[in-house]
């Protein structure tokens, strides 16, 4: 049966019906806002696992749980994180809610793997974060240091040379990027060692070369080495306590 009603009094009765419905929900979101705002939805406890090896669960909770605010639907779960990342340690944090009072912190503390500069610290991402230098118990962590945004390159490459020289048993005290690009090193025996510049595969095989002719330069000056310039094309210069020479490892092979 067709519908006889004039056109513009079904319009009046539509814009009504889409009134009331915006209307209540209006009411109905105004009065679940007024509802979650309730005391019985405070948050009552923050459980916290994960990492804690570094602070306290009660060092954790005095830096971070004065910073939250609202309660179980309204405290902003980012602002959450931020807190607790804010602490020192803390790499990364995950906060979750957990019916019905309650937050779930998981932490990820930074693992040091070497310092960066003079005060700060580089973890196993090959990330930069601050902390008190008196907390790291790790003892022997070389010094790397490079411009602004390259201690990842920097960490990748100390990994990448490390391995190399423990067959001549020398360890890298301090690792060196310039602005221009090229790599010093300064090792445990006191020694220094100019890699220069170029790709990683390029630094690996100047030292690569060095370690496989140190023992025969060794064998004919048998002195405690100071320096060592790879930078040469053919060959690399070094200096020994008491002598200075040039070594084409070539001609050394030869002989």
């Amino acid at each position: 049966m067709q519908d006889t009603t004039p056109l513009d009094i079904r319009l009046m009765n539509a814009t009504a019906a889409l009134l009331f419905a915006a209307a209540a929900l209006a009411f109905a979101w105004l009065a679940l806002s007024w509802v979650a705002r309730w005391p019985v939805f405070a948050i009552r406890a923050v459980k916290i696992d994960g990492d804690v090896s570094r602070n306290s669960v009660s060092t954790i909770r005095a830096n971070a749980i004065p910073k939250l605010s609202g309660n179980f639907f309204t405290v902003d779960l980012q602002r959450a994180q931020q807190a607790f990342q804010s602490v020192p340690w803390v790499r990364r944090a995950v906060v979750q809610r957990v019916w019905p009072d309650r937050l779930a912190v998981r932490l990820e503390e930074h693992r040091a793997v070497a310092h960066w500069g003079d005060d700060r610290l580089v973890n196993d991402h090959g990330e930069v974060f601050e902390a008190n230098l008196g907390d790291v118990e790790e003892e022997g962590l070389p010094t790397l240091e490079g411009p602004a945004g390259s201690a990842s390159q920097v960490l990748h490459m100390y990994r990448t040379l490390a391995p190399v020289l423990e067959r001549l048993d020398a360890r890298i005290e301090a690792m060196r990027l310039s602005e221009r690009g090229s790599w010093r090193l300064e090792l445990d025996n006191d020694a220094t060692v100019e890699l220069g510049r170029g790709e990683a595969a390029e630094v690996l095989a100047r030292l690569e070369r060095f370690v496989a002719t140190w023992p025969q330069v060794r064998a004919q000056y048998p002195g405690p080495l100071q320096y060592a310039d790879l930078r040469h094309h053919n060959g690399y210069a070094v200096r020994i306590r008491g002598v200075t020479t040039l070594v084409a490892p070539a001609q050394q092979k030869r002989n």
